[in-house]
């Protein structure tokens, strides 16, 4: 037995020990705990203690009983719902039973909790396959990119086995690897044996589950192959009929592919639709899993509505949205449940989108599932950083800017190695040479350090790859190849051959880069990853000693429509693969990058869901996150964060849907617009609607400043005018009384019932950055106009801050400390920013500010709204939400907070602090509106008022 099954095995049954010790204890567990755990553990076996490494074991214990995964929330319509899952009905599954013994051989404790709670939750909310009479579910399960949706619909597939869906169909994609990749993840945790073409000679041999209980053998009509994919033929002869056995069918979301498999439904089906004599398949319930259901999935063609709201009949819809639309029209039970990390395709289904032919369109009105990520999970938020109300979290030191990628950036673009635009022609040149530029050659370097650093580690038999997307033309991904392929060639020949004479050694470039870069870098993520892997510096001689074989290992693989490349993980589990996967859009969704630790990006899709989909770095990165690079462009990154903003906007207001108990029609899901990004593509948006949102219940703050010395000193001026025309403050050292103590601005000065003309007065003085998302000046004057039209926001509050930690300056006459704010320099580096004229800072407010004005009675008042809408228990004290402190202030009022901020932030030409402002503005039910694009479920509730 090899000695990786005999880790496993022994992590296996000291995993459940550990998980029992802890359940009966009811107390967390120890280093000390779980080391005495596993010396009992490799005590059973003699061969253990020889073949396993006992500290190792008890890393990954550790690791696991970190994990921590928070409940999901959801939204649910229940109508013509019968609740049937019971205790009783769960009793001796075995299709379920089988995959948690699988997972539990791969997932932490919390893990394998969150995955069996997910998939009772979603199974709960599809109808019981025993009952009588016709009926239909919808629904949408949203997770996160790379973070276990497969893992999650085959526990879902296994249960709905067990309770008695007798015809799966899974949608795998748009491409056959991908759908191959699907069907070999369901052979492996469903079906227990390989699916091999028709003819194929040999038996099939239990693999996966079947391990555990070969018994259970469901029946298949597509195979793992590449051309596995459903065929009319092959059901044929496979003489197999839908109501016996589970039958699984893993097919792409292709028209042709699913019409043949609608006419063979068509063949089986034995009832017919009274009135219409349309075939219908009873008493036989399907369960459809739509992965990606935001891709290809959705009717992208404009359906009319009437003045009533009702949709045209005769609306002919996209050729997959019909397929999957009469699929489910096919049977009289049926239940449908969409898989997404991005769901904002999804929300713009119009509602009450319906045809004759096709039945009604997939918004899930059934039941939204939002799926938490687990902590150890490394999404957009870990790697790109997110600074809102909610949160606060610096990136990750992963992301390296690239910009030698292109020549003339800011004129045509149209220039260089790979510039923005170019055409299926281009032809990629570096300083007239074909040969890649030293971002990529360096990120070519990364990853042959970060294979060794892993080998260093123990990890010789783990996969590694990396990713090599610049360009959508297969083309221009041949030549791009065809470079890495000379370079890679180059490496192996120094390091292995040794080095031509006079030339720079290899080793010693590698050597700066790893002293440069790497071991800073992995000292970083230490310090805010719990991961006991990291903790064990790798030093350089350990990585100089696997250099030769990792370079002599790596292998390079084009992955487009036109190559015949595929990514071998399943043939090479037992030795681990190394490879560079050069591609375009067969890159860009779904498919799994094993072991990916660099990623060179340079794509620039300007779609929310697009944008994220492509990024194949986020996921779990157990034991090596630290050598992980992402090399892509500052707008990228500035693009990828403000997605994460937009995403977490999402789930947040998901999360108050649900405190609140919403439905999915209820839920008005609102994406705040960007001013270069769009939120899916416009096709999937037409039935969303560009509506004017308001400011109600806001706080818009300055975090993009001007550079210039002339418009920081007439801002400066405009905040003087201002405080010069107050008079004298009402307080000069604000004190407020809290429930768990007192808080202290000293000194801080504050004025009551200032006019709105003094506010209007000040942002007309104030020159706000184009490039600033959500703080325009003139959109904020136009909504404060409107509202003192109304009789609000007549009267304002206004807070300068003077307590700062900077040195003293004066304000309107005031002494003043200057506010320290650190640069934001995730997206722009100073060197950009200087270029651009822009200064950026991570956030201008702090979080106990914005309550200044609340007395201790309102301030307990918004600090219960907030627990009660976050659902969250933390440790220490929990500042109040805006939403919370917006329903405690005056209708009437506002509040406009001003700070100094020490120019000596970045080194700015002017003797004059920057001023940042933040607005704080109260709920009111006549707000006027401003840009946003939202569903038409918001738009039925929010504007037409139904």
């Amino acid at each position: 037995m090899p000695a990786q099954d005999d880790f496993t095995d022994a992590l296996v049954i000291a995993q459940t020990l550990l998980e029992n010790q802890r359940s009966n204890a009811g107390t967390s567990l120890t280093r000390a705990s779980i080391a005495s755990q596993v010396d009992v553990v490799l005590s059973l076996n003699p061969q253990w203690k020889l073949r396993v490494d006992t500290d190792s074991l008890c890393r990954e214990l550790e690791k696991r009983f970190n994990i921590l995964i928070e409940q999901e929330s959801k939204l649910v319509d229940n109508k013509d719902h019968r609740a049937w899952l019971t205790a009783d009905r769960k009793e001796n599954w075995r299709y379920w039973e089988r995959y948690r013994q699988y997972m539990a051989r791969r997932l932490a404790p919390a893990s394998l909790e969150a995955l069996n709670r997910a998939t009772d939750t979603v199974l709960s909310l599809l109808e019981d396959p025993r009952r009588d009479g016709a009926w239909d579910r919808r629904g949408l399960v949203v997770g996160h990119v790379q973070s276990g949706k497969t893992a999650s619909y085959i526990g879902l597939i296994s249960k709905a086995a067990d309770a008695g869906y007798k015809v799966i169909i899974v949608l795998a994609g748009l491409h056959n690897n991908l759908r191959s990749q699907t069907q070999m993840r369901l052979d492996e945790g469903f079906l227990g044996y390989e699916t091999m073409p028709p003819g194929t000679s040999g038996g099939r041999p239990p693999i996966g589950v079947g391990v555990i209980n070969p018994a259970l053998r469901p029946d298949y009509v597509t195979n793992r192959s590449d051309g596995g994919d459903f065929n009319r033929a092959v059901a044929n002869n496979m003489g197999i009929n839908p109501g016996g056995n589970p039958l699984l069918f893993v097919v792409k979301k292709n028209a042709r592919v699913l019409r043949n498999l609608l006419e063979w439904i068509n063949w089986a089906a034995k009832g017919r639709v009274e009135g219409t004599g349309r075939p219908i398949v009873r008493d036989v319930p399907l369960l459809v899993i739509d992965d990606e259901a935001d891709h290809a999935s959705v009717d992208t063609r404009d359906q009319a509505f009437d003045e009533n709201g009702n949709p045209d009949p005769d609306h002919d819809p996209t050729a997959i949205n019909r397929c999957i639309r009469q699929l489910l029209q096919k049977f009289e039970k049926s239940a449908y449940v969409g898989y997404t990390a991005t769901p904002f395709a999804n929300i713009f289904i119009h509602d009450r989108g319906s045809t004759i032919e096709e039945g009604e369109d997939l918004f899930p009105r059934s039941f939204i599932i939002n799926l938490p990520a687990p902590s150890n999970y490394i999404g957009p938020a870990r790697v790109f950083g997110m600074d809102d109300e909610s949160a606060s979290i610096e990136p990750l030191p992963l992301t390296r800017t690239i910009i030698d990628h292109a020549d003339s950036l800011n004129s045509d673009e149209r220039n260089g190695w790979m510039p923005p635009r170019h055409r299926t022609g281009h032809v990629p040149l570096w300083n007239g040479l074909r040969e890649i530029p030293p971002s990529l050659r360096e990120a070519l370097r990364c990853f042959v350090l970060a294979c060794a650093a892993r080998r260093a580690r123990g990890q010789k038999r783990k996969h590694n790859s990396m990713l090599v997307h610049v360009t959508r033309f297969t083309g221009v991904q041949r030549a791009v190849y065809e470079q890495i392929e000379n370079e890679i060639v180059e490496m192996r020949q120094r390091l292995l051959l040794g080095e031509v004479s006079g030339e720079e050694s290899l080793e010693a470039t590698l050597r700066d880069l790893w002293e440069s870069d790497f071991v800073s870098t992995s000292a970083a993520v230490r310090e805010v990853v719990d991961d006991p892997e990291l903790q064990t510096v790798v030093c350089w001689d350990a990585v100089r000693a696997e250099l030769q074989a990792v370079v002599d290992d790596v292998e390079i693989k084009e992955i487009n429509g036109s190559a015949g490349d595929i990514l071998q993980y399943e043939e090479r589990k037992d030795t681990g693969l190394s490879v560079i996967a050069v591609g375009g859009d067969k890159l860009s969704r779904g498919l799994t990058l094993e072991g990916l630790s660099v990623s060179y990006f340079l794509r620039a899709s300007r779609m929310y869901d697009t944008l994220m989909q492509m990024g194949r770095w986020f996921g779990y990165r157990a034991g090596y996150v630290d050598l992980c690079r992402l090399y892509t462009t500052s707008d990228l990154i500035e693009w990828f964060q403000h997605i994460t903003e937009a995403s977490e906007e999402l789930r947040r207001e998901f999360d108050h849907m649900d405190a609140i108990g919403g439905t999915p029609k209820d839920y008005g899901l609102r994406v705040r617009s960007h001013p270069v990004l769009m939120v899916t593509s416009r096709v999937k948006m037409r039935h969303g609607t560009m509506l004017q949102l308001s400011f109600d219940s806001d706080t818009p703050e300055t975090v993009v400043f001007h550079r210039s010395r002339e418009a920081i000193e007439g801002n400066f001026r405009a905040a003087e005018n201002l405080i010069t025309g107050l008079g004298s403050p009402v307080e000069s050292a604000v004190v407020r009384e809290r429930t768990n103590g007192t808080q202290r601005w000293d000194p801080t000065y504050l004025w009551c019932d200032a006019g709105s003309d003094r506010i209007l007065e000040f942002l007309a003085g104030f020159n706000t950055h184009p490039s600033a998302i959500r703080v325009n000046t003139k959109l904020l004057r136009e909504y404060i106009e409107r509202q003192v039209e109304r009789g609000e926001l007549t009267k304002w509050t206004v807070v300068l801050f003077a307590n700062g930690e900077g040195d003293d300056t004066a304000v309107g006459g005031l002494r003043v400390g200057m506010t320290k704010r650190s640069p934001n320099v995730r997206s722009r580096n100073k060197e950009e920013q200087k270029r651009d004229g822009v200064l950026l800072i991570r956030r201008l407010l702090s979080p106990r500010d914005p309550a200044v004005d609340l007395n201790a009675d309102q301030y307990d008042a918004a600090v219960k709204e907030t627990k009660a809408n976050r659902q969250i228990t933390r440790e220490g004290e929990i500042y109040p939400s805006t939403p919370a402190i917006a329903a405690q202030r005056d209708k009437g009022s506002g509040l406009l907070m001003l700070y100094a901020i020490d120019s000596q932030v970045d080194d700015l030409d002017t003797e004059s602090p920057l001023i940042g402002f933040a607005l704080s503005f109260p709920q009111s039910e006549n707000a006027p509106r401003v840009s946003y694009s939202v569903n038409n479920v918001y738009w039925t509730l929010e504007v037409e008022g139904e």
